[in-house]
């Protein structure tokens, strides 16, 4: 589960399509016939000219093939409300057609994303009166997260104090938690990929809610809005600690592209640290949240003032040596005391460390320095050579190889992984017994050129952030 970036953009979009179906009823795409839109006010209800949500997938909501049937000219609007995340649907089509796989029933598919939530039109209208102090009733028993003065900021490009912006962390033993999250958990299953709803009957769940508060009619203590929400989840840690990990992070789509998911971040990685949790990580993550949180952990580990000299020694050997001519593979991974302090005092993980380890190298070195620049290309190399015949450092060759199988059928499903009893690397038609060692070289050079241009991203990033 992870952040989904930039999910709407802030200039109006066209109106999709009006899906037909044709004579033999082909079926009609979801995508081009759903609109949803998110709605602050009673007055957007029924109009197009508000925030357009763009949902990951909706056919995997329509039966096997995903697809509508039986309907001419069909036309679906939804709108859902940012205030109490109830919602409401407008169904209007120009006939029912009766062919080869009938009508579908679209009541099916729209309760299995918003289930209770979903209301008709004068009860959702209703909600913008009823609800309006929906947020700030739900989260007055939770636990507000202190956070550093800069860790409070009210966009993106700035670090400036904002008092009015907060995270409340919530307990799945609190039944408003559970009551928030399930009202919630439509945006989960539209914008997140492969998300499935936690259980809000497990008690070790919790949900972090960040929120801004606005004076309204004088009263300092007005209108609350979300944000954005994460639920973490905690596992137990032999002795007396726990692991937790983010299983979901969403910030809403009219406040995207502001440093909320940050906020959010930032606020589990401040429970982390006061309660003393072993670690924290993150279920299935996206690529822009891995991006997001090595952006973070980087910024946090320059300023931990242990790592500078084990960074310093690497910076030196790549500088005075030629890893190309090395017989033996040189250690240059941090040392696991460091790895153990980190983790911690910091709460990162191995895993995590490593990857803002390369981050930290990246960013100490002499990019005008060619032997440098090539020493760290072949340490990434090297690196991308273990993850693929699983040789991580500190981890023995189990004897597993991945071999290339080209097939007519799917381009995706191309290899086949081979151990052999003994833990001996078979050859299987590569090297030099026929195998194509320049395409595999290629291969090769084109993972490393896309983990080096990921690292250079996350570099230019942090370097924003602490200028």
């Amino acid at each position: 589960m992870a952040l989904k970036h930039n999910i709407s953009d802030p200039h109006p979009k066209k109106r999709k399509r009006v899906g037909f179906a044709s004579t033999d009823d082909t079926g009609i795409d979801p995508n081009d016939c759903i609109n949803i839109f998110a709605v602050k006010t009673a007055d957007q209800v029924g109009s197009t000219n508000c925030l357009q949500i763009e949902p990951i997938d909706l056919n995997h909501f329509f039966g096997q093939d995903g697809k509508i049937y039986g309907y001419n000219g069909l036309q679906i609007d939804v709108w859902l409300s940012m205030l109490s995340f109830h919602a409401y649907v407008d169904v209007s089509f120009q006939s029912k057609c009766e062919g080869g796989k009938g009508v579908t029933d679209l009541e099916v598919p729209f309760k299995s994303i918003f289930g209770e939530s979903l209301l008709d039109k004068e009860k959702f209208v209703q909600t913008f009166s009823k609800d309006h102090d929906y947020v700030r009733n739900i989260i007055a028993d939770g636990e507000v997260v202190p956070l550093e003065s800069s860790m409070k900021y009210s966009n993106s490009n700035s670090d400036n104090k904002d008092p009015s912006i907060e995270v409340t962390r919530l307990g799945m033993q609190n039944a408003n938690a559970g009551l928030l999250y399930s009202r919630l958990v439509s945006l989960v299953l539209l914008l997140v990929d492969g998300a499935n709803p936690i259980d809000v009957t497990d008690p070790r769940w919790e949900i972090y809610v960040a929120v801004k508060r606005s004076p309204e009619n004088g009263l300092s203590n007005g209108k609350v809005e979300m944000l954005g929400f994460a639920t973490v989840y905690h596992f137990f840690y032999y002795p007396d600690a726990s692991r937790m990990r983010i299983g979901q992070i969403l910030v809403l789509p009219p406040f995207q592209s502001q440093g909320y998911g940050r906020l959010l971040l930032e606020a589990i990685n401040s429970v982390a640290i006061s309660k003393n949790a072993h670690d924290i990580t993150v279920e299935e993550p996206s690529e822009y949240l891995q991006y997001l949180r090595a952006c973070m952990d980087a910024v946090r580990l320059l300023s931990y003032e242990p790592i500078n000299p084990a960074i310093s020694s690497v910076i030196s050997f790549l500088k005075e040596n030629n890893l190309s001519k090395c017989t033996a593979k040189p250690s240059t991974g941090p040392p696991a005391s460091l790895v153990d302090q980190v983790r911690q005092n910091l709460k990162i993980n191995r895993k995590q460390f490593l990857r803002c380890w390369e981050v930290l190298i990246y960013m100490n070195l002499v990019h005008e320095n060619q032997r440098c620049m090539e020493n760290f290309r072949l340490l990434i190399s090297d690196r991308v050579k273990g993850e693929i015949l699983n040789t991580e450092d500190g981890v023995k060759d189990t004897g597993k190889k991945i071999v290339e199988v080209p097939n007519d059928y799917d381009s995706d499903m191309s290899y086949v992984m081979f151990r052999s009893e003994r833990g001996e690397v078979g050859d299987l038609g590569m090297g030099k017994n026929g195998g194509d060692e320049a395409k595999q070289e290629e291969q090769l050079k084109q993972l490393v050129e896309e983990e080096l241009e990921e690292i250079s991203n996350v570099v230019k990033k942090v370097s924003s952030l602490i200028s």
